[in-house]
């Protein structure tokens, strides 16, 4: 997912809404079995190590994420789950793996460096040795003077960035009073002038750089340069965050070869070149690209409802399967499908006969922008553009959604609706004493909860302990196995299990806000 976005949700206009204290018909009993069975016989862990460690990394459409899909299909056909598959939502492009990967400093000595090609970048065609080339440039059109000089290079851009200890720990979790703070937090409009400003100095800002490094790499294709090294503030202490490089779609070339590498190899590197003294590496890198099947596909499976009025209304729970390819996925985000999948585990080993069906959804294009989701939602319910509504969007009741890491759940996100407020806080209950009860009108953003809100179906995302998301894990070679943390991925397992039983079993569906307006365009 995008990075954790913890301000407040703003909207142009607040419903007004009547918030009756009514009374949650809560079962305790079943409570209790699914309290017991998350607790005492999870299998999460078991469900982790199949989608990290057995699968390897998710980039859409790579072999990694058909592995790791299959299995889950599988899998839940095993439980006892109906219409069980993986369904397509789209055209995606190419899928995308790394099959080797070596960089190395070979002059003015010898060092090997933790180095991750990105996505969608193209291979060596072998080992290739070469200078480094110190690129000073600042704009494209001071390009020119690196003409001609290119070919058999790797290229560094002049960007020392400082190293700055960091005196904070890593991994952490919410205070009583932050959660409060969320707790008691109002809804606010939302200022567009302003917002648009912002956007538009950002976009500005990024463009000018963004417009170089594309036209250098183009210039760098065309003369037969090896790869150009790039690094982040963030790229430290054995930490590499690493995504793609460029397109994906099957008409797009291949991208240049890009490699991230860490802060201090590449501060080293640029000290060594602008002191006079040539630095030389060797790079091998293979990649192979997937074309035969440009779809994108999610993981869907149901547990079908029995009430002969409420079957055919249905709760949904998921979150995405993919991942970016640094490490196996493990915090962003098989935590919150292996989560999901334990919930309606638990679900079905107790042996609950849900009134309205509950669905599982493990989507597929997350990081490339909620595609999945978005195409699902676009062809099931509605499209956001149009607002043009299909017949199972009044059939809908909620969707639950886990994509902040490995923290277990203190609360949840009411994404701008207030009338959702008293039902959640009740069916937190029973597990306040696992720390779970914070209730927020804030929102998190850049998550696939934003795919359901977007056609004005309820759509809500937990709040999860940070723990070393953000610091440490997201989108990183860090993102592994060990990271995760079993007895939060139990208590989240067990919580969620117990809201889609909750909303399954209720009486009337949950409250919506008014829908949106058509967005043109489709933005999240």
């Amino acid at each position: 997912m995008k990075f954790i976005k913890s301000s407040l949700f703003f909207i142009v206009f607040v419903l007004p809404v009547f918030i009756f204290a009514q009374s949650e018909n809560i079962d305790r009993n079943v409570m209790e079995k699914i309290r017991n069975e998350g607790f005492q016989n999870s299998k999460v862990m078991d469900i982790a190590f199949h989608l990290t460690e057995i699968s390897g990394p998710r980039v859409t459409n790579s072999p990694g994420f058909m592995r790791a899909a299959n299995y889950a299909k599988d899998q839940l056909i095993q439980w006892g789950l109906q219409n069980s598959k993986l369904d397509a939502w789209g055209d995606f492009g190419k899928g995308w793996e790394l099959e080797k990967s070596y960089v190395a400093i070979s002059s003015p000595w010898y060092r090997s460096i933790s180095a991750y090609p990105k996505t969608w970048t193209a291979g060596t065609n072998g080992l290739q040795s070469g200078e480094v080339l110190l690129i000073s440039a600042k704009d494209s059109a001071s390009l020119d003077a690196y003409r001609g000089k290119l070919k058999d290079k790797i290229l560094i851009l002049d960007n020392l960035e400082n190293y700055h200890q960091n005196f904070k720990p890593d991994a952490v979790r919410y205070s009583d009073e932050e959660l409060q703070k969320m707790n008691d937090s109002q809804l606010e409009p939302e200022d567009t002038a302003a917002m648009r400003r912002r956007r538009e100095r950002f976009r500005g800002q990024m463009g000018g750089t963004r417009a170089m490094l594309a036209t250098l790499k183009e210039l760098a294709e065309q003369e037969g340069a090896v790869a150009i090294l790039s690094s982040s503030p963030r790229n430290h202490d054995g930490t590499i965050f690493v995504q793609q490089a460029g397109a994906y779609k099957i008409s797009d070339p291949a991208n240049f070869l890009d490699i991230a590498i860490g802060l201090e190899d590449y501060n080293m590197i640029v000290r060594l070149l602008k002191n006079n003294m040539p630095v030389k590496m060797d790079v091998d890198v293979k990649t192979t690209f997937q074309t035969n099947d440009a779809k994108g596909y999610n993981v869907i499976a149901e547990i079908p409802g029995t009430d002969k009025n409420l079957k055919d209304e249905v709760v949904m729970l998921g979150g995405h399967l993919d991942s970016w390819h640094g490490a196996d996925g493990a915090t962003d985000n098989a935590a919150g499908s292996c989560v999901m999948m334990e919930a309606v585990r638990i679900l079905k080993a107790i042996g609950v006969q849900p009134k309205r069906t509950i669905r599982i959804a493990l989507w597929s294009g997350e990081e490339e922008g909620l595609l999945g989701s978005r195409g699902y939602v676009k062809k099931t319910f509605g499209d956001p553009a149009t607002m043009k509504l299909l017949p199972a969007h009044d059939n809908f009741s909620v969707y639950f959604n886990l994509d902040n890491g490995t923290g277990k759940i203190r609360g949840i996100y009411l994404q701008g609706n207030e009338a959702a407020r008293n039902i959640f806080q009740q069916w937190f209950a029973p597990f306040n004493d696992l720390d779970a009860k914070t209730v927020t009108i804030q929102n998190t953003g850049g998550t696939d909860h934003l795919s359901f809100d977007a056609v004005g179906l309820p759509g809500f995302q937990f709040i999860q302990d940070p723990i070393e998301y953000s610091t440490r894990t997201h989108h990183s070679n860090m993102d592994s196995y060990d990271h995760l943390i079993e007895d939060d991925l139990k208590q989240a397992a067990t919580i969620v299990a117990a809201f889609v039983y909750d909303a399954a079993m209720r009486d009337q569906k949950i409250p919506r806000k008014e829908l949106p307006k058509p967005r043109g365009e489709s933005r999240f």
